[in-house]
């Protein structure tokens, strides 16, 4: 290949040779298609997601990233003119079978999305507010797992003293915070992300990387970004989407340091996107 791509770096240490030892695969995908109406948005995808490592998702605008990380939770169910084609297997279980509950399925698999998108109502409330869907009734029980959430997003300290207050009066990227505090709530097992970051400044975006590399600790994180840098970052593996086609998956440093396809380099080394 002509030209080296750039180095590698990120913003908290990476795992060791150890830890990077093959995990067990949470999601399969099979020859996974979107569509919306006659266009093809993902193309023929098939992508193992390994538990408890975060999974970048890369490529230009358009090339069918946000469409495949919708289909992993159903959320493309709720445009009218979607359909998803192909398998998702959630450990062992099609999540697109006749059979499934849906609900169960968004309850797995959390998502949150590119704006923060606080409700209207208290810090706590908005934390709570899957619980109480769920119907858990017990106060001091709702009030340990939304304590327990807002640590697990790093933002109990911050505003352990105010949660009567709304959660549109914090800033941006406490905003964001308390939206992956909702997801933890109701315990997943898979957080997708959505460019968590793409609208925060630099320090809440360094906070947010943060704290999914904490996060893989115990949830397996599939993630959505612009950034190669980001990806770099945070992520343990990459794929890299282009034109609605999976064109190569790895490790991520494998990915950015020497990548196979001509394209993935093409991308990562500024060429085209």
């Amino acid at each position: 290949m002509s030209t080296a791509p750039p180095a590698i770096s990120r913003a908290v240490p990476p795992r060791s040779e150890q830890d990077r030892a093959p995990s067990p695969t949470k999601l399969v995908c099979e020859n996974v298609f979107v569509r919306y109406g006659t266009k093809i948005a993902v193309n023929d995808v098939s992508l193992n997601i390994e538990e408890c490592r975060v999974t970048a998702l890369i490529g230009p605008s358009g090339c069918g990233k946000s469409s495949f990380l919708r289909s992993l939770n159903r959320m493309n169910d709720i445009i009218e003119d979607a359909k998803v084609t192909g398998r998702i297997i959630l450990d062992g279980e099609d999540i697109y079978a006749r059979n499934i509950d849906v609900v169960e399925v968004r309850r797995r698999v959390g998502m949150v999305f590119q704006r923060s998108n606080p409700f209207p109502k208290s810090i706590f409330e908005n934390v709570a507010y899957g619980l109480r869907i769920a119907d858990m009734k017990g106060k001091a029980e709702i009030a340990a797992r939304v304590e327990e959430s807002l640590r697990g997003a790093a933002l109990w300290d911050e505003v352990k003293d105010r949660l009567d207050e709304s959660a549109l009066a914090l800033s941006g990227g406490q905003q964001q915070r308390v939206c992956i505090a909702r997801a933890l709530a109701i315990r997943p097992e898979v957080i997708l992300m959505d460019e968590p970051a793409s609208a925060l400044d630099p320090i809440a975006t360094a906070r947010i990387e943060q704290l999914i590399r904490e996060l893989r600790e115990k949830y397996t994180i599939v993630i959505v970004t612009h950034s190669m840098q980001q990806a770099a970052r945070v992520s343990d593996t990459t794929a890299f989407f282009y034109m609605g086609e999976l064109i190569e998956h790895g490790d991520t440093e494998q990915i950015f340091t020497s990548p196979k396809k001509r394209q993935t380099e093409d991308y990562i080394t500024g060429r085209f996107g």
